[in-house]
């Protein structure tokens, strides 16, 4: 090996790799290991040239500082002490470990049996040893710094009731989309290509909520049957882009990205997991936290240490109640901030990363740090409230300043269009922002991120194209995925040229589309449904890295996409489509006029019975806001008979959308009577302005 000079004590702070003028400072947490080797790699990362032990110890830290390591030295960890899984811990000094702070990874990794620390052909399993060295399979950390020039970029800050999310998957988003230059494609900066960039800025989302961009690995099982983590809910390494997204910029790919959409006035906002990790359960591979320090990063069964807990149903859970396991989860957000300029960001299982051995803690260590912390406080968070543990589903329960996934909304509008009995209820209040759930401690009708679909499930195209899953292509027999879809494929299951069945598909996704985006909150599309991309009845593609989904562009509706276009316009004109406050149906002003009325075809408010009727298929919704004098009027009506809907007694009633009108949705009409003809099957939203003496003063 190629001599190096004996670290010296270096520091305790900052955790990871610092380079500095005359070297380069390691620190590494484990609070139970006996000793801690630096592993340095020659350029190409094949071979080992010095393994030097970490001279101190403090305050459970290893670190030493080594001179002469500038920024680009290639570097891992080999951590000692005790293997005894029936004690929580797993130490194997033969595996090379990434550094949980690395900023930066080269190679890949190449899945072999020496990844394991103990034998997978032992009948023993995880109770065995391996001998075998790992750090030929294993992608290896690099000494670096951030060093971009951001110039005057600076958040464009969007209003909560302004926001527009856009849920997109990097490599998925810009993969087949010929306007997008062919190196480009697939990467960070295929994202904020010229072309995207005007995709988007058209569209009129604000914020675009990317699938996990955090360095992640596929799982050795989707390896075997020659699949890959496409989604990328298996991180690796919390500090560093996804090595495989990195367009021709190399490693300023991400920051570039964001720079452009940042001109462009879009938001940037991760999805992240901090709730598990790629090394799985007991029989995964040593990657990384399980060989530094096993007991102190994972959460494991208090009578059986040897197992972990799995309330995210990927094999372990990542025990951020620990201070130095804490420590790194905000220390990672507030790079992503400070360094990545990222604007926000939604946790994946929140419910997880907000337990402690006492379950879900509202006032728990990781939502107290973030609700105290200066960088975090400022910035959109997004829960995934649930989890698969006890008391998993935590909807509404979020403090204050936190937006949260609504799968009721979900529920609500696809069971709704699909024309189920006593559906309507459940739809009512989610029009109105989910107070039953969020009307409390101040919180805003934009605490519910409102979605008809995301990437888990299927695309809108596909819940009005199919009834059931068809996920033969993951490769387990179609059991994989949820069954309870609530889709309907208007007649025939999948593909055809029916031209009845086509019309009410396209219907369906515009009624799906205008209830999205008419309703109080903050409403998430999902990308490619604004072009009627299918996954062609896939409703669980993680696995499927290829055109089931990327989105396909050149077969890309544009009358959909405009009208998606025109929808979100209207809703940032119409402000009583986004209210700040929870409506109630309190009287304005004392008068005879309400917040918000329901209203029957026939004018009448709807009565307690009226709203236990299982035939209630069409209803109207008039919102007239104290602090405007607009008011709006939604109808919505799922039923297959046309009908008349009479207008409240308010001169200057016009028509802005009407989506059975095909091409034509958006074109204004003044109403002339008492009453205005719906169509069956169709979303109506009219406008007018209310005079001061509708306040009945």
């Amino acid at each position: 090996m190629t001599p190096f000079a004996a670290p010296s004590p270096g520091t305790a702070k900052p955790l990871g790799a610092t380079p500095q003028k005359e070297g380069t400072n390691f620190a590494l947490f484990s609070d139970n290991a006996t000793g801690v080797d630096l592993c340095l790699f020659s350029d190409d990362g094949s071979h080992e040239l010095a393994r030097l032990a970490l001279p101190a110890h403090t305050d459970g830290v290893w670190h030493g500082f080594v001179a002469g390591v500038s920024q680009g030295q290639l570097y891992g960890y080999r951590v000692h002490g005790p293997y005894a899984p029936q004690e929580g811990h797993r130490f194997n000094a033969n595996k090379l470990l990434l550094d949980p702070y690395a900023k930066r990874l080269t190679g890949e990794f190449i899945f072999d049996k020496a990844l394991y620390g103990f034998d997978p052909d032992s009948e023993e399993k995880d109770l065995s040893f391996s001998e075998s060295d790992s750090a030929p399979f294993m992608p290896k950390c690099v000494v670096t710094s951030p060093n971009f020039r951001w110039g005057s970029d600076a958040s464009p800050d969007i209003p909560a009731d302004r926001t527009i999310l856009y849920e997109a998957h990097i490599k998925g988003v810009s993969k087949r989309n010929k306007t997008v230059p062919v190196k480009k494609r697939g990467t960070f900066e295929g994202l904020s290509s010229p072309k995207m960039l005007d995709h988007l800025a058209r569209l009129g989302v604000t914020s675009v909520e990317l699938l996990p961009v955090q360095a992640f690995v596929s799982e050795p099982r989707l390896v075997e049957l020659g699949l890959t983590n496409y989604w990328g809910y298996n991180p690796v390494a919390y500090f560093i882009p996804e090595p495989s997204y990195l367009g021709p910029a190399g490693v300023h790919s991400f920051q570039r990205m964001v720079k452009a959409l940042h001109s462009a006035g879009i938001e940037v906002i991760l999805d992240v997991v901090y709730n598990h990790t790629a090394e799985s359960w007991e029989l995964g591979p040593t990657l990384s936290w399980r060989g530094i320090d096993n007991k102190s990063y994972y959460r494991l069964e208090a009578d059986s240490p040897r197992h972990y807990v799995n309330d995210t149903g990927c094999g372990n859970t990542l025990n951020v109640a620990h201070p130095r396991v804490l420590q790194m989860v905000m220390d990672s957000l507030r790079y992503w901030v400070t360094e990545m300029h990222v604007d926000g960001f939604r946790f994946d299982l929140a419910t997880t990363v907000a337990r402690t051995d006492d379950g879900f803690q509202r006032q728990g260590a990781f939502l107290s740090a973030i609700a105290q912390d200066p960088v975090l406080s400022g910035v959109k968070l997004i829960a995934e409230p649930w989890d698969i543990g006890p008391d998993g589903y935590q909807l509404g329960s979020f403090p204050p300043g936190w937006l949260e996934w609504n799968d009721q909304f979900r529920d609500a509008t696809r069971a709704f269009w699909r024309s189920d009995p006593h559906t309507a209820p459940d739809l009512a209040g989610c029009l109105l922002g989910s107070a039953n759930l969020f009307d409390h401690g101040g919180r805003k009708p934009t605490s519910s991120v409102n979605f008809v679909t995301s990437h888990d499930g299927f695309t809108m195209r596909d819940v009005a194209s199919y009834s059931h899953k068809h996920n033969e292509a993951n490769q387990e027999g179609n059991r994989d995925g949820h069954n309870h879809n609530l889709s309907d494929n208007c007649g025939i299951e999948g593909p055809t040229g029916d031209l009845a069945i086509q019309r009410s598909r396209a219907r369906r996704v515009r009624n799906l589309m205008a209830t999205l985006l008419l309703s109080q909150g903050t409403p998430m599309l999902l990308a490619g449904d604004e072009i009627g991309h299918t996954q062609k009845g896939n409703n669980n593609a993680y696995c499927q890295d290829n055109e089931i989904t990327w989105l396909n562009w050149d077969g890309a509706d544009k009358s959909l996409y405009d009208f998606s276009r025109q929808l979100i316009a209207l809703r940032q004109k119409h402000s009583a489509l986004r209210q700040g406050c929870f409506m109630h149906g309190d009287p304005i002003d004392g008068g005879d006029l309400k917040d918000v009325s329901w209203l029957l075809p026939n004018g009448r408010e709807l009565s307690p019975s009226d709203w236990q009727s299982a035939d209630l298929q069409a209803l109207g919704l008039m919102i007239a806001p104290d602090d405007t004098s607009e008011v709006v009027l939604i109808v919505l009506n799922t039923s297959t008979a046309a009908l008349s809907f009479h207008l409240p007694d308010m001169p200057g009633w016009r028509k802005v959308l009407d989506t059975a009108l095909r091409d034509a949705e958006f074109t204004v009409e003044v109403c002339r009577g008492p009453a205005y003809d719906i169509a069956p099957d169709s979303v109506t939203l009219f406008t007018t302005v209310r005079s001061v003496t509708s306040h009945g003063d």
